[in-house]
């Protein structure tokens, strides 16, 4: 069966996307950088679907690190046929009251990382085949702070790697869902229910992820879950930034 290499796996919806792959009978690697978390998760995983899982700490904000996973993604002995950038995390919007390290490092993770997987990932299964999920966010498509410019850069990357690379048999699929019930907004120190957002707009984990898999299967750029959010990201695309900047200020994407 298949390999996965899922980094941030330890929660949300990295951890979702091992669940369900595990489930299909695909072997794992998992990154993250909590330890515990990952061999939790690895025991339960080996254990009720009977699959091999690896685990990887590694923190994607140290260059080091980011060097041992892209070593891991290379290794023709064992290769890995699927790549899910899934690691972040988020920052407060107000750019200019933020500490310029955290910034960095945000930048770091979810662009730099995720690029240097990625050649990784592309010169590897470039010739024998192979899927790269990027988990985006509809955040991408609008104005708000650095976490949309990085997110627009994962599905800007996306689209044109995947019309690049499909001739050599490597797909490249950006996932961009809306708000979506996981840890990512408890870890920002937002409790459940004070993100300002109505309740139609959350969307569930294993939905995205289902989706997410269902469209990098058949080989699209771009997935964006939820016919509610496909409405949003196509009147981003004709609103003023101004506009839709000042709605996004609201909860986290």
């Amino acid at each position: 069966m298949p390999t996965a290499l899922i980094t941030g796996a330890s929660a949300g919806l990295g951890t979702e996307f091992a669940r369900q792959l595990a489930a299909r009978g695909g072997d794992l690697v998992l990154v993250a950088r909590g330890a515990d978390a990952l061999e939790e998760l690895a025991a339960q995983l080996r254990t009720q679907h009977g699959i091999a899982v690896e685990v990887i700490t590694a923190d994607l904000s140290i260059e080091t690190d980011v060097q041992r996973v892209a070593e891991r993604i290379a290794d023709s002995g064992h290769p890995i046929d699927l790549l899910i950038n899934n690691a972040g995390f988020g920052l407060p919007l107000h750019f200019a009251d933020n500490d310029i390290d955290d910034e960095v490092r945000h930048l770091r993770v979810h662009v730099e990382a995720a690029m240097r997987l990625m050649h990784a990932a592309i010169r590897a299964m470039r010739g024998r085949g192979g899927r790269i999920i990027n988990v985006a966010s509809v955040a991408g498509f609008i104005s708000r702070s650095t976490y949309s410019a990085c997110k627009g850069w994962l599905i800007g990357f996306s689209r044109w790697a995947n019309a690049e690379y499909s001739r050599d048999g490597v797909t490249v699929t950006a996932v961009c869902p809306g708000f979506t019930h996981t840890t990512f907004h408890e870890r920002m120190g937002l409790p459940p229910g004070q993100e300002g957002i109505p309740g139609i707009m959350w969307l569930d984990a294993p939905a995205v992820v289902r989706e997410g898999l269902r469209d990098a299967a058949r080989g699209r750029s771009v997935s964006i879950p939820s016919l509610r959010y496909k409405a949003i990201v196509m009147l981003s695309r004709v609103l003023p930034a101004s506009l839709t900047s000042g709605v996004a200020r609201r909860g986290r994407v």
